[in-house]
């Protein structure tokens, strides 16, 4: 008898390891599902810098074409399922890698952003900023300034404003080449926005 009982709860145990077993292949599948999508959203210049095998590009490219959902989610598995067979350190320690630009280069557009309006607010700012860019035209610079300021005193659309920033942006990037990365789909909109 106590064989027995001492079998039963050790049988308990390993259907409650059995269990968290597949949870967990759970979950890794999901996360591999989810790692391939990643890898989809990258813009094809992105993508080919990483070394994937040629059926996982392919699913990749299929995937970007489809437009119904079922098909979707069925292409979805599918990457998940191809991604099993490699390992994932590579690719997520590029996705990382990736991200980290993005971040920089979020932080640089900000300090670009920030640079306009301190000019925009402060006349001193201008023998500041030509002192750290001395590749910068004062005189183009001075009228932009002076346009964006007529612009919103005005209240007109933020023609000058954004013309304003694509030359800051420009002349703070030669400045500082690192601040270039490759983009994501989508990246240029986003880029856009903050003109």
């Amino acid at each position: 008898m106590e064989t027995a009982m001492h079998k039963q709860p050790s049988s308990q145990q390993e259907q409650e390891q059995e269990w968290v077993s597949k949870t967990r292949r759970k979950q890794e599948m999901h996360d591999l599902q989810d790692l391939g999508m990643q890898l989809a959203r990258l813009s094809a210049d992105t993508l080919k810098k990483i070394e994937l095998p040629e059926e996982l590009r392919e699913a990749i490219a299929m995937y970007r074409k489809i437009h119904s959902n079922g098909a979707l989610k069925r292409q979805t598995q599918y990457i998940g399922r191809l991604m099993r067979d490699l390992d994932p350190a590579p690719i997520r320690e590029f996705l990382d890698k990736l991200q980290g630009s993005h971040a920089a280069y979020n932080a640089f557009l900000q300090r670009v952003e920030q640079m306009r309006e301190t000019l925009l607010e402060h006349d001193d700012a201008l023998t500041d900023f030509l002192r750290d860019y001395p590749a910068a035209e004062a005189g183009q610079l001075r009228t932009l300034i002076r346009n964006t300021r007529k612009e919103r005193e005005q209240a007109k659309p933020p023609k000058h404003f954004r013309a304003l920033y694509r030359y800051l942006k420009e002349i703070m990037e030669a400045d500082h080449p690192t601040a270039e990365m490759p983009a994501a789909e989508g990246e240029e909109e986003q880029g856009g926005a903050l003109e």
